[in-house]
């Protein structure tokens, strides 16, 4: 992240939903026997990355005995 800040350029590391899984294949022609696990979006940087806000881990985290 840094060297591309440094660059200026913004990227953003987004998670793949294994439903879209089949559509992005098809898309971009990509073989069956791949997984899909994330996409980095990049570019120029046009604002400033706003402060993260978390989920407090006991709204977050069920735990079941």
């Amino acid at each position: 992240w840094t060297a591309l800040a440094e660059e200026n350029i913004g990227a953003s590391l987004q998670h793949y939903n294994p439903l879209i899984d089949d559509a992005v294949k098809a898309e971009w022609d990509l073989p069956a026997a791949w997984n899909l696990r994330a996409q980095m979006p990049f570019g120029s940087i046009v604002a400033e990355a706003g402060e993260k806000e978390y989920m407090d881990d006991a709204a977050r985290f069920r735990v079941f005995n």
